[in-house]
């Protein structure tokens, strides 16, 4: 293997300098990082081992070790897991960047990463170069097992690092941290101390499922006899934290648990504890995060639980065990039943597994329901970061219906500032009310203010704004509560006028029938009817979807993905009442010219698409008009 200098992507660079240089307030936490890393590489290795088992041999045992040097001023972290070969380094160490985060470095170009919160290193998973936090010099030597030779790379700072052959007698990783001058005024406490190394595993990692070990030098014997002695001693308790009882685990414990799993900073929102006997055996720690992540609607969204088989890892990201409506949910399984050799094709077909899943479902969403009841702050927390993942469910997961409907929140006509659930809204309804109205587009602001509403306003009718992108799937799974169908008011015909009312409409229908008929034939091309309505009182026009086609908002969000749909035609309705469509009727009646008739029909097309903020079929078109009207 050549020496090599190698350049950091753009990128990585910039969020080095951020690493080093951000008011991080425990900086401490570089500990708990790479020690985490290091008990990944050990899972790795146990679970490469079951179909491969000249990789770790029999007896084999992992290990993590902590080597400070006061005099040189180092810390060596070590261990013996799966290591990595030369292109997985310049894979997994000289590259961070990933999908957002050139967002988020243009998030820190306003903030002047002064403001910067605490979840950098778990949001994108850097966690690696926490380190530089502490140190201003890194080696890292590593061999892959199966591998003969090893890797050796090394950061001095700046934009660079090198590559060259290593030496490693096993297979594994050694980092060497040159650290920083102590500083506890800026969070830079001695880290070669034993102490100190002491209290941040028991602090971070005391859960972590292999020893953690630290060489201490104690004298023993008495007078001359006395003599210093080095022993390895083990600083974390090992404990599997989901095998506990609820009640021997502390609040602490479970943060600290968490982040390590989900490698996130923040504590998480909702700790959920399930320990099942009888038929399916298995125990089980599951969190709710407090913030979504930043790549929740992601395809290479990583989602699953933790699968462990009696204390064993078989899997990291087991999407078996949750449905995808639930991928924000963090968290281990420790199942009693299955094979320790099981693969995810057997996985799939597992009875086992399944009892599992409905369990893990029925608990998480009974927890939700619970804190819904009894924390309302907290659930509109949980809500706003993971209320439109949740919805998925009624469309993909129609077994799971009854227990989801309880937990839906909607933005409504009735308040601005609380959002409604639909058993309230359904307790709302007016007397002989057949329906529960609904709108959706792409913010409160847009369908707030619709053309759509005047009818239901004017009636004093309560109406859900379906403002999330997956509210127009929802439905499909969710087309009835207690017995009230819901009705979008801005497709079909929605039935608000009485007899009298719709007597008269009908006559004036007659009374416009031509005028109708040719504003249809010049907007052939874009509407398939149009028609008087007794759902406007103050706009001149609006536009209405047919039954069973998508909202113009979402439309145009599947144009943009570039996802192919055939084209939809609407109906514009026009207010019969209203001094424009009257002056048209008018115009129309003495004789308009086909120029005329022309100008007219596109203008007040254009004026209903954008009443309802939809694009028009040809601005350019629209604006001459205008500026012909203002003449």
């Amino acid at each position: 293997m050549t020496d090599q200098t190698m350049k950091f992507e753009a990128e990585t660079a910039q969020l080095l300098e951020i690493m080093i240089h951000s008011l991080y307030t425990e900086k401490e936490v570089f500990l708990r990082e790479l020690i985490s890393n290091a008990s990944d590489a050990l899972d790795k290795l146990r679970f490469a081992s079951l179909t491969d088992k000249s990789l770790a041999g029999d007896g084999f045992e992992g290990r993590i070790h902590l080597l400070p040097d006061p005099a040189a001023r180092t810390l060596t972290i070590t261990d013996n897991g799966i290591g990595m070969t030369r292109d997985e380094v310049v894979a997994n160490i000289g590259t961070i960047a990933r999908s957002g985060t050139r967002d988020l470095l243009r998030d820190l170009e306003q903030t002047r990463a002064k403001d910067l919160p605490g979840e950098l290193i778990g949001r994108f998973g850097v966690g690696f170069y926490s380190c530089l936090m502490v140190a201003d010099r890194v080696t890292l030597t590593t061999r892959r097992a199966g591998e003969t030779t090893a890797t050796l790379w090394e950061y001095r700072g700046g934009t660079e690092y090198t590559l060259k052959e290593g030496e490693r007698d096993n297979a594994g990783t050694t980092i060497v941290l040159h650290l920083k001058p102590a500083d506890p005024d800026d969070g830079l406490p001695d880290f070669t101390n034993e102490w100190v190394l002491r209290r941040i595993v028991k602090k971070y990692s005391d859960f972590v499922r292999y020893p953690v070990v630290l060489p201490v030098t104690r004298e023993e014997g008495e007078g001359d006899e006395k003599k210093k002695v080095v022993k390895d001693e083990t600083l974390n308790s090992m404990k599997a934290i989901w095998r506990k009882k609820e009640s021997e685990v502390t609040d602490e414990e479970r943060s600290e648990f968490y982040k390590h799993v989900a490698r996130d900073w923040a504590d998480p929102l909702v700790s959920i504890h399930l320990q099942a006997e009888g038929r399916s055996e298995f125990q089980s720690l599951m969190f709710i995060p407090s913030n979504a992540p930043f790549d929740i609607y992601s395809q290479s969204f990583k989602r699953g639980l933790q699968l462990y088989v009696r204390n064993v890892l078989i899997m990291d990201h087991c999407e078996e065990l949750l449905p995808e409506y639930l991928r924000f949910v963090k968290g281990v399984v420790d199942a009693s039943d299955l094979p320790l050799n099981i693969s995810r094709e057997t996985l799939q077909n597992n009875r086992q597994l399944t009892a599992i899943r409905g369990a893990l479902v029925k608990k998480i969403l009974h927890e939700l329901q619970k804190l819904k009841d009894k924390d309302e702050e907290k659930y509109l927390t949980f809500w706003q970061a993971f209320g439109a993942v949740l919805k998925e469910g009624l469309h993909a997961e129609p077994a799971d219906k009854d227990r989801l409907v309880p937990l839906l929140l909607f933005a409504s006509s009735n308040d601005k500032e609380k959002l409604t659930s639909l058993a309230q809204y359904r307790s709302r309804m007016k007397e002989g009310q057949e329906f529960i109205y609904y709108l959706s587009g792409e913010s409160r602001e847009v369908v707030e203010h619709s053309p759509h509403m005047e009818a239901l306003r004017a009636k004093d009718y309560e109406v859900l704004f379906f403002i999330d992108p997956i509210d127009e799937f929802m439905v499909a799974g969710l087309d009835a509560f207690d017995g009230k169908e819901l009705k979008s008011i801005g497709k079909g015909d929605v039935e608000l006028a009485g007899e009298d009312e719709k007597k008269t409409l009908e006559e004036r229908s007659l009374q416009f029938k031509d005028c109708l008929a040719a504003l249809q034939k010049v907007l052939d091309e874009h509407v398939s009817e149009v028609r008087l309505s007794s759902r406007l009182t103050s706009s001149p026009a609006c536009m209405v979807g047919s039954e069973g086609y998508l909202s113009p908002h979402i439309e145009r969000l599947m144009k943009q993905s570039r996802l192919s749909m055939p084209p939809q035609k609407r109906v514009m309705e026009l207010n019969p009442d209203h001094p424009v469509i009257v002056r048209i009727k008018e115009r129309f009646d003495a004789g308009l010219s086909d120029e005329e008739l022309g100008d007219t029909a596109r203008l007040l097309h254009g004026q209903a698409l954008l009443a309802e903020s939809s694009p028009l079929p040809d601005p350019a078109g629209f604006a001459r008009l205008v500026a012909s009207l203002m003449k």
